[in-house]
């Protein structure tokens, strides 16, 4: 456990001075002499994409964080397997990502614009940005800048779970040089857009194997999740394509809003994933979650800092990567 802890400070610690040496590097507006309009089709596009369907920022916010937290923020989350290689988008914690298309948009349009110049890295932030303030977030300046990885593999995904405790998913974050509070924050996302029932079955039928429901679910609540989230037929392989889909926060109003809605739902034991329910339980995330419901504007603030702290995490700069002409393949096929 003590070589445990030493290698997670360790980590925490060079992916703070890698941080702090690529924030040099990274720039707002980057792309001004390059390619001008480059936020401009971003936001563009994303406000038709957005007008079609409301969920496509929550969608995005989950595809930036998976991307992130795996190599850093380098879009290897956004690349096809080949014949050689499993990439991560087909890891299974990735199965139900989406949001691939709008990005494959953005790229196109940028291509016609200025040829090889803008990253998907950077157009994935840009529209995880834009997503936030189109839902009522804090609108935020965001250096750009990044470049495209060179590996996306499988075995590299290891991705903090909806059953984690807080502690457990604390110290994933740790080693990305986030903070507990900015565990709190970001799963304020939690206020938008849809979950699949298998992400959280378990706590409505057979707790930890208990054959009962979570003791922490609201009765009423879990009256909820049942009659969306039928018992699973274990004689049946488990179908994600068929696999039910519920509100992330179905006691909100505002299901398309980043708003505090999900933290309300955290104090009424509400909350669909077992994660989200523990920030009820320590002192410290609770305080937290009661001061992001009296404070709105306080929670839109921390959560665009949080992004930013997000999308700073191991980005390529300068030289490094490439910069692709597809986003879901490398420009050179060895790869």
């Amino acid at each position: 456990m003590v070589i445990l802890a030493f290698w997670v400070v360790a980590r925490a610690t060079l992916m703070s001075m890698v941080a702090a040496m690529t924030a040099a590097q990274l720039q707002v507006h980057f792309y001004k002499d390059s390619c001008p309009q480059a936020e401009l089709v971003v936001k563009s596009i994303m406000q038709q994409r957005f007008n079609a369907d409301p969920s496509l920022p929550a969608g995005l916010l989950r595809l930036q964080f998976h991307d992130c937290f795996v190599q850093g923020c380098d879009a290897s989350v956004l690349i096809d397997s080949s014949h050689n290689n499993v990439a991560e988008k087909d890891a299974p914690p990735n199965l139900t990502l989406r949001g691939f298309e709008v990005i494959d948009a953005i790229k196109a349009e940028l291509e016609k614009e200025c040829k090889g110049i803008v990253s998907c890295a950077d157009i994935l932030a840009l529209a995880t940005r834009d997503g936030v303030g189109l839902t009522g977030g804090s609108a935020y300046a965001l250096p750009t800048g990044r470049r495209d990885g060179l590996v996306s593999n499988i075995s590299d995904v290891n991705i903090p779970g909806p059953s984690f405790s807080v502690a457990a998913a604390t110290s994933a974050f740790q080693t990305i040089n986030l903070t507990l509070e900015d565990l709190v924050t970001l799963l304020g996302a939690h206020a938008m857009g849809f979950c699949h029932c298998g992400f959280f079955v378990d706590r409505v039928y057979n707790f930890i194997g208990s054959g009962q429901a979570d003791p922490d679910i609201d009765p009423q609540f879990l009256g909820v999740l049942r009659q969306k989230c039928p018992r699973p037929d274990n004689s049946v392989p488990f179908n994600l394509s068929t696999d039910p889909t519920i509100v992330m926060t179905p006691s909100s109003n505002t299901p398309f809003k980043l708003d505090p809605s999900f933290y309300k739902g955290v104090l009424q034991e509400q909350t669909v994933l077992q994660l989200d329910q523990e920030l009820a339980f320590t002192d410290l995330t609770r305080r937290i979650v009661v001061d992001y419901i009296s404070r709105p504007n306080v929670f839109r603030r921390k959560f665009a800092k949080a992004m930013l702290k997000l999308t700073n995490v191991g980005v390529l700069t300068g030289q490094q990567g490439e910069i692709r002409a597809n986003c879901r393949r490398f420009n050179q096929p060895n790869h």
